[in-house]
């Protein structure tokens, strides 16, 4: 299906195709078709989906017909209202706006966010608004004061959702709903369609078309997820520094559950000798402009951020999310690692963790139902015990007799050729005895190549690297941990 088939006008095709964008994602076409004909719509996508352009080009086209009711009447309020968690998710949905709107003849859009300055914001309202992008907090501040009159809301957008409601904004949303007309329609999309966005729906929305394009089940298939266990934070600040010192990193966000722990590992990474920088909620708004357009830009290798902060963050060359803090909760974990693989690309996303964590760690599986596959580096492993994991709803039946190497790891896992044939060094997978229990190893980070049979493919090589590259030289030598072993 093309974009001409959705009912979408010449200006947004032409576009559309200046961005270079020929087939429409699921979620858009499944989405657009509804919003146009007028329907409310309750979408569970996830990030990276497309999302934005599902309900900003239904927004675009509605601009393109004049209002019922006349500016003069009513003021100078939006037509279109987006609701958003973040800063910086604004600011996404701002530029996408400009994107896809930029053949229509006059649309101005406006973002109220916290941390920017009122006078601007002030004069910004005073020249007239078509789309108000905005966060629940300010966006209420300026209702109050009388420079936002929502009386000429047609469309009402949630992105995002279920972040909001987890940051605590359902009084402030509430707040505003009160305010937008009654015949307006609502679009809401959220990772999740859990019980508190469904009674969130059921309040403001009317018989709204349910779209569940890739809820928190969907496998991340362009997304390969590690897991290492640390001993200790020492142990985690070596892991990281090794794994950022790989080639094969392009960019790397670094995830803290802190915003304290953000500044201080960006300040680590740095002395260093990593072009890092962080990004927390408690930064003025300029200086996250900054960083986000210095990471943009090439400027930035390493963005050590919190979750709240990178939400909206969408950055291409993002090749990959190292959870130096595992989530407080599992959603979170999918967002996280959404912020790779984008558009279509490969991604890599690694967690560090302590065996106290184990709990958390399973809830993750438990939510995504996916086991991550444990990894170790040569001259980094764990010297605690790591205890056998089993996949979330699976069981391993153990078959033949038990091996006496339990949790080895194989430094050899590729025989024969150690040219590789092609040149291409890989990792090998195997099984051994029938007791499922693997070996693996790699020169980098890299995807693995596997292999179904229980001797290596030929022509692969599994030699590791040492920890401790020296600066400048990429590092290597991790290989996957025995940890699939039934008791």
């Amino acid at each position: 299906m093309k974009f001409e088939t959705l009912g979408l006008n010449k200006a947004l095709l032409e576009a559309i195709a200046m961005t270079g964008y020929t087939d429409p994602t699921d979620v858009q076409m499944r989405a657009i078709p509804e919003v146009l004909a007028g329907s409310d719509v309750l979408v569970s996508a996830q990030t990276g989906s497309g999302k934005t352009a599902a309900f900003m080009l239904p927004a675009l086209q509605l601009l393109a017909e004049p209002h019922k009711v006349a500016p003069s009447d009513k003021g100078a309020g939006p037509r279109v209202l987006v609701l958003t968690p973040t800063r910086e998710l604004a600011m996404q949905v701002t530029k996408a706006t400009e994107t896809y709107g930029r053949k229509m003849k006059r649309v101005r859009t406006v973002s109220i966010v916290g941390g920017m300055p009122y006078p601007l914001q002030n004069r910004l309202l005073k020249m007239g608004v078509d789309i108000l992008v905005a966060t629940p907090g300010r966006l209420l501040d300026q209702m109050q004061s009388g420079r936002v009159d929502l009386s000429r809301v047609q469309m009402l957008v949630f992105d995002e959702a279920d972040r909001m409601l987890d940051m605590g904004f359902k009084d402030d949303i509430d707040a505003v709903v009160a305010k937008v007309p009654a015949d307006r329609q609502t679009l809401l999309f959220s990772a999740t369609l859990d019980n508190n966005i469904t009674a969130m729906a059921g309040n403001m929305m009317k018989n709204p078309v349910r779209i569940d394009v890739s809820g928190h089940k969907t496998r991340h298939e362009n997304i390969e997820q590690r897991l290492l266990y640390a001993d200790d934070l020492s142990h985690k600040n070596r892991l990281l520094d090794h794994l950022l010192r790989d080639t094969e990193v392009q960019q790397a966000i670094v995830f803290t559950s802190t915003k304290r722990a953000a500044d201080d590992l960006a300040l680590d990474l740095i002395g260093q000798g990593h072009a890092a920088g962080a990004l927390h909620g408690d930064m003025k708004q300029g200086a996250r402009t900054r960083t986000l357009e210095n990471l943009k830009r090439g400027r930035l290798r390493v963005l050590v951020a919190t979750d709240v902060a990178a939400r909206g963050i969408d950055v291409q060359g993002i090749s990959h999310v190292i959870n130096f803090d595992l989530p407080r909760q599992a959603e979170d974990y999918v967002h996280r690692i959404g912020r790779t693989g984008r558009a279509g690309r490969s991604g890599i996303a690694i967690s560090l963790a302590n065996v106290r964590e184990n709990f958390q760690v399973k809830l993750i599986e438990r939510f995504t139902t996916q086991m991550i596959p444990v990894i170790t580096i040569d001259g980094l492993e764990p010297k605690q015990k790591v205890f056998d994991r089993k996949p979330p709803g699976k069981t391993f039946n153990r078959k033949g007799p038990p091996s006496n190497n339990r949790g080895s790891h194989s430094n050899n896992a590729g025989a024969g050729n150690s040219g590789g044939g092609s040149g291409k060094a890989a990792g090998a997978w195997s099984k051994e005895g029938g007791d499922k229990r693997s070996s693996f190893s790699k020169s980098s980070l890299g995807k693995p190549a596997f292999s179904k049979s229980s001797a290596p493919k030929p022509g692969f090589v599994g030699k590791a690297l040492p920890a401790a590259a020296p600066k400048g030289e990429a590092p290597g030598g991790w290989k996957k941990a025995s940890h699939f072993a039934a008791k």
